[in-house]
């Protein structure tokens, strides 16, 4: 089991006393307890079975609430009986509960510890999901609606949630050569821009194969100043695919969304804004800089649209029998609804690949929106969707 703890410890405390106390984990060291200590509480999440704050000491109350807007609920504190970290974790833990947050102190024995340990990070009784989907990076900022419970995505899906540094993808990149897939339409853009969309998508297909993911989502556009590219044709390689699927922005709703199009009804999906809606003649255009190479007709590379840098795929799409769906970030609700696609578009002023479709019922999305991204497939599926989604409790809209 591996456990990551960001410690925390008064100024008045040196640290040989500090490092006198941290040999008290020794024994549940030796009983299979990997203790990874972090600088940063922003890396408390990252690729572990257990997250702890270690309290060591007393009079670090205010470290904790300069970590606070890191950490994630609930809330772990481990504590020695020593240095008065117990004291110091009642107060922290009074202060949670004062706001209705969820918490524990983790104090005793070694075999109440490690006992804790497990049940906490789910090794009793609970079988291994049968997927496993990444989170690198956080959730994009504007995404403030788009918090998933990840226990209740595994109950509901059979699905973990990994969360992942964003800082390992740009460490695989610079470790990657530079090269192109020749198959692709490389004669229609930069050669360059090229090179380096691709040597991304081979950076993050490691990511998948060192964590056995069956598909991510991506911080994506922290990408844009790190390494000067976008993962847009990452997406649309790994879109195509039929052993995984990977999603814009951290947007996680959209991710699992997408893992029931590509793992329940076998079929690739668009991750896509809605850019318009015409509610009277029952038309919406959406748009995104990326899509499955499999789902175009044709394509050409052109501009991520935001930034104006990095490689962004314009693709044309049949016309022809669509369903638009999402679900919602509680995990309770779902949109769907049957159209048509009437015809592709390539505006100035859009993401690049842009379609217009003709759906019967738009005012939901403007009345009742579940994020700021919808999900299409091709074909008429609504009924597979409905009856899918309600076998696992969820409402449709």
């Amino acid at each position: 089991m591996k456990v990551n703890v960001y410690p925390i410890v008064s100024s008045l405390h040196n640290q040989r006393i500090i490092d006198e106390m941290n040999v008290m984990l020794k024994p549940l060291s030796e009983k299979g307890v990997v203790f990874s200590f972090v600088e940063s509480p922003k890396d408390l999440y990252d690729d572990c079975d257990l997250s702890l704050v270690l309290v060591q000491s007393g009079g670090s109350e205010n470290l904790f609430l300069k970590a606070f807007g890191d950490l994630k609920e609930p809330y772990y504190l481990l504590t020695y009986g020593a240095n008065n970290s117990l004291a110091a974790s009642l107060e922290i833990l009074s202060f949670l509960v004062r706001h209705g947050l969820k918490g524990e102190v983790l104090h005793g024995s070694e075999d109440y510890l490690l006992s804790r340990f497990e049940e906490l990070a789910g090794k009793k009784g609970k079988k291994e999901a049968k997927y496993r989907l990444g989170v690198l990076g956080h959730p994009s900022d504007w995404l403030i609606a788009s918090d998933v419970d990840y226990d209740k995505a595994r109950e509901l899906f059979d699905v973990e949630l990994v969360d992942l540094p964003i800082s390992e993808v740009a460490d695989l990149y610079e470790k990657e050569p530079e090269q192109l897939d020749e198959s692709l339409n490389v004669s229609s853009f930069d050669r360059r821009e090229l090179v380096k969309a691709y040597r991304l998508y081979k950076a993050l297909e490691k990511i998948v194969s060192i964590h056995r993911l069956d598909g991510f989502t991506i911080r994506c556009f922290d990408l844009l100043g790190s390494l000067k590219t976008t993962a847009c044709l990452a997406l649309a390689l790994f879109n195509s695919r039929n052993d995984c699927l990977g999603t814009c922005e951290g947007d996680i709703p959209s991710m699992l969304s997408m893992f029931v199009s590509k793992y329940v009804l076998k079929t690739e999906s668009f991750q896509c804004n809605p850019s318009r809606i015409d509610v009277e003649r029952n038309k919406i255009v959406l748009a995104h800089c990326t899509l499955p190479l499999s789902m175009c007709e044709s394509y050409v590379f052109d501009t991520h649209f935001e930034s104006g840098i990095g490689v962004g795929i314009h693709g044309e799409i049949k016309e022809g029998d669509v369903t638009l769906f999402r679900i919602d970030s509680a995990l309770a609700e779902f949109f769907v609804e049957e159209g048509t696609l009437e015809k592709d578009l390539y505006e100035k002023h859009l993401c690049r690949t842009q379609i217009v479709l003709s759906l019967p019922r738009l005012d939901t999305i403007l009345t009742h929106p579940l994020g700021n991204h919808e999900i299409v497939i091709k074909g008429h599926r609504a009924k597979e969707i409905v009856d899918y989604f309600t076998a696992k409790g969820l409402r449709r809209i």
